[in-house]
């Protein structure tokens, strides 16, 4: 009995330090100006930064951007971010991720995530689902530069892929499984 209420213990403790952690980080929503400097500013980093990211830019039709996505995990985790779909190179609209997890985890961490609609169709589904969750309705292929930062970007044919980069701090995810993206109002 005495372990049990121990665990219990435990699993309240890390629900309330994951909910207060991401509930701050949700509660602080950007205005419209802070996100377009955060993505104009990661979106440049992820060109500098890798070729590959360079190289699909100019072909996509549509890229979202999450300029600062946090994930903090004790046991129980989640992760949100607040970013913009670029169209044409303009903001087209204000989007939101967030996702939750439970297991083994703990950490914190922040990244940016770029994902790149390569195909008409695949930017038209995402603009017109009223929720896009990742493994769910939709796929995205992350792009793993490795350590040598390239990748055959004409090889690729799936219609919508990622990069994750600038990450800080200590958490070994590096996947937009299970993310929730949706339309938000700055």
């Amino acid at each position: 009995m005495h372990r049990y209420g121990q665990m219990t213990k435990f699993a309240v403790g890390a629900m309330t330090a994951a909910g207060l952690l991401l509930g701050a980080q949700a509660a602080k929503a950007e205005t419209a100006a802070e996100i377009n400097k955060g993505v104009a500013a990661a979106l440049a980093s992820c060109k500098a930064k890798m070729p590959a990211c360079n190289a699909l830019a100019g072909k996509a039709k549509g890229i979202l951007v999450f300029p600062e996505v946090t994930k903090a995990a004790v046991g129980i985790g989640g992760s949100y971010g607040e970013g913009a779909l670029l169209v044409g190179g303009t903001t087209a609209a204000y989007y939101s991720t967030k996702s939750a997890s439970l297991g083994l985890s703990i950490g914190a961490q922040t990244r940016s995530e770029v994902i790149m609609f390569l195909t008409e169709a695949a930017l038209h589904q995402f603009r017109t689902s009223e929720g896009w969750e990742v493994g769910g309705s939709a796929s995205i292929v992350a792009i793993d530069t490795g350590k040598s930062g390239s990748v055959d970007t004409e090889s690729i044919k799936d219609p919508v892929v990622g990069f994750i980069f600038g990450e800080k701090g200590l958490m070994a995810d590096l996947s937009f499984e299970g993310a929730k993206i949706a339309k938000i109002t700055p």
